[in-house]
């Protein structure tokens, strides 16, 4: 087993090797070992575990996660903090090293990341995200092909509470449907912004998602993620309006919303998931005009 050394030592090596921590890229690391081993065992990982990292940093999650036993995909942009994660997490078989960006723009994974990931087995991801890119993320994951059956993020609080948002109230949008279509979610631990470096200017937590057993077919996933993103654009509006305007058919917006049973005075962010998934379902929806 490796110990991990102390933080003294660590940032000079950071500082040898030029480094200056980016608010752009969202790089605030995780000091506190005990927070650090309650995410890995919060979220079961173990023996056999297979597990992706993003936002690896100096490799304080990195390394608990291999001492679990874990199967890893580390993932990390900035080639400076890689290399003290390397020294860190030491000869690890167990644990494949992507560096770059995650991301291949807002809407796609890196497909350089995506063919380390698993094709069959189950996998979940674990990780302190940066913040730039957490919500897109996740939202690219969840849409893979074998997307992962967990994901347990440490994220800006305020990102968290929009994942794992209930119906009527403001944080829900067009975030909490997508997810919330595929993944049960909740927000765990708080952990506050003194526990990282350097501090950042608001409150994280963990959120949580597992995969339900039936998540929707990826059509009808699509369909469901137009329609939020339709809806909630002018979320100060009746849908009843809106949807009419989206459909150029204020008549036809009507009568669908009518034979849902769905109420066309409301808000958006009143309408629960299963409305949205109905009305997303129709002919009328999916036949809409380009």
């Amino acid at each position: 087993m490796n110990s991990r050394p102390n933080w003294t030592r660590v940032r000079a090596q950071l500082s040898a090797l030029g480094f200056r921590p980016s608010r752009r890229l969202g790089q605030n690391f995780l000091l506190d070992e005990n927070m650090v081993n309650a995410l890995v065992r919060d979220a079961g990982v173990g023996p056999g575990s297979k597990v992706l990292e993003v936002g690896v940093g100096c490799g304080f999650l990195t390394l608990p996660l291999a001492e679990a036993g874990a199967e890893l995909v580390a993932a990390e942009i900035d080639e400076r903090v890689l290399e003290v994660a390397r020294e860190i997490v030491g000869d690890r078989v167990a644990v494949r090293y992507f560096l770059g960006d995650a991301l291949a723009g807002k809407h796609r994974l890196n497909p350089e990341l995506e063919s380390m990931l698993w094709r069959d087995d189950a996998w979940m991801l674990v990780a302190n995200l940066p913040y730039s890119v957490s919500a897109p993320l996740m939202a690219v994951l969840a849409e893979l092909d074998n997307p992962p059956q967990a994901m347990h993020a440490l994220v800006q609080l305020e990102v968290a509470e929009r994942i794992a948002a209930p119906h009527g109230t403001s944080d829900w949008g067009p975030l909490s449907v997508r997810l919330q279509a595929s993944y049960t979610a909740c927000v765990g631990r708080e952990v506050p912004p003194g526990l990282f470096w350097p501090r950042p200017r608001v409150s994280s937590a963990v959120v949580v998602l597992e995969r339900r057993p039936d998540p929707p077919p990826r059509a009808d996933r699509d369909q469901l993620a137009a329609l939020a993103a339709g809806l909630f654009q002018r979320r100060r509006q009746n849908i009843g309006r809106v949807l009419g305007d989206l459909l150029k058919d204020k008549d036809g917006a009507r009568a669908l919303l009518e034979s849902e049973g769905v109420d066309p005075t409301l808000r958006a962010e009143r309408l629960p998931l299963e409305a949205f998934l109905a009305l997303s379902r129709t002919k009328t929806w999916r036949e809409r005009p380009s």
